[in-house]
């Protein structure tokens, strides 16, 4: 007797009748042999992910039931591309009909005609929320975090692994949230290039955090241009991963709480231009924790320039990094409650690093999934 799999997929036109080309593709499975059609998700319209010059795509999931094998099934959806009249051109190019394979029970496949899971459906915000409709709760083998989860890191975006630009994974949050603690470990899971902050060479912030107002420019530019220097495109290498224990963004919330207003608006006139010149982050990891947990870190740790910061300052910087995140569209961020992880434990950590690496372009991810598809 054959065991029943399941499998879903996802469905996308762009060309012709398109809302036909899905119905017709869910049609012809029905009616396979070995094939049960068990739900479809909503169909929901997107942009094109490569070239925008293109129509728009409508998408949509389904949840299959099948006896057959992961290859054959996958020939199946071929087979049914074929019959609508799928050319097979170039990736991201338009097209009648693509049915992408996305999971299979809890198969993990890599042959060189063949990944599954799908390398990149996590990154895809209009499969996610179409698989949130009938199974939130399901798992990504791989990454072993739900679809609800998955989906909430995106905000509502679709990102692309792009492997021209630097892997840079920033890790974020408030003063005392751990994030260097953090941010060592996993580069020492990873093996990859670590970044701080430039806290114990900033000559004038001891003096800032004591009460020099005057100082509190110096202060800013220091880490302004050490954070130039750090995240230049030209010193990130390509195809590696670095990971750095802050996010460069949260220099503009730092200015306008530290600076008066005179200094901000120096301060923002030397930033502006500056600013677009780092590499932005692929991926976000955002730390959260209450500001009465941070600063008991902070006197525990007693760094002597820390011991006068106010809770109320950071219950400021906290509302801070939530609106900034609020509306996030670089990245994923993968938000964590650190009430539940604990950077002692390896077994955190290391689910931690290896849900990383499928955020990053590094080459393994790139050279895997031979199928052309619009994903």
């Amino acid at each position: 007797m054959r065991h029943t799999n399941t499998a879903y997929i996802g469905l996308g036109s762009n060309l012709g009748n398109r809302e036909d080309s899905i119905r017709n593709a869910i049609k012809m499975l029905a009616e396979a042999k070995h094939i049960e059609v068990a739900h479809v998700s909503d169909i929901i319209k997107t942009t094109p992910l490569g070239d925008g010059n293109q129509p728009d795509y409508l998408n949509a999931v389904a949840e299959i039931k099948s006896t057959l094998s992961a290859e054959d099934f996958h020939r199946k959806l071929s087979d049914v591309e074929t019959s609508l009249g799928r050319v097979r051109e170039e990736k991201w190019s338009p097209r009648i009909i693509d049915l992408d394979l996305l999971l299979f029970g809890r198969q993990i496949i890599n042959h060189p005609d063949l990944t599954v899971p799908h390398p990149q459906m996590h990154l895809r915000f209009f499969v996610l929320k179409g698989l949130c409709q009938f199974a939130p709760g399901l798992l990504h083998p791989v990454i072993k975090e739900s679809m609800s989860e998955l989906t909430a890191r995106l905000g509502g975006n679709d990102f692309v692994l792009n492997p021209d630009v630097p892997q840079l994974v920033s890790v974020a949050g408030v003063i005392g949230v751990g994030k260097t603690t953090l941010t060592k470990k996993l580069s020492n899971s990873l093996g990859c290039r670590l970044i701080l902050e430039s806290y114990d060479t900033n000559p004038f912030m001891p003096d800032v955090y004591a009460g020099k107002k005057e100082l509190a420019l110096d202060s800013q530019l220091y880490f302004l241009t050490s954070r130039i220097q750090q995240l230049s495109p030209n010193i990130l290498t390509q195809g590696q991963i670095a990971i750095s224990d802050y996010i460069f963004n949260k220099e503009f919330f730092y200015a306008r709480r530290l600076l008066n207003t005179q200094q901000l608006a120096l301060y923002e006139q030397i930033c502006a231009p500056l600013a677009s010149t780092v590499a932005a982050p692929v991926l976000v990891i955002y730390l959260q924790d209450s500001a009465k947990k941070c600063l008991e870190r902070i006197h525990k740790r007693n760094r002597p320039y820390e011991q006068k910061i106010k809770l109320q300052f950071l219950e400021a910087l906290s509302a801070d990094y939530e609106h900034l995140f609020a509306d996030w569209k670089l990245s994923p961020v993968i938000r964590i409650s650190m009430s539940k992880f604990d950077c002692t434990k390896d077994r955190d950590i290391d689910h931690l690093a290896n849900q990383i690496k499928s955020y990053v372009a590094v080459p393994s991810v790139i050279a895997s999934g031979a199928k052309q598809s619009k994903m």
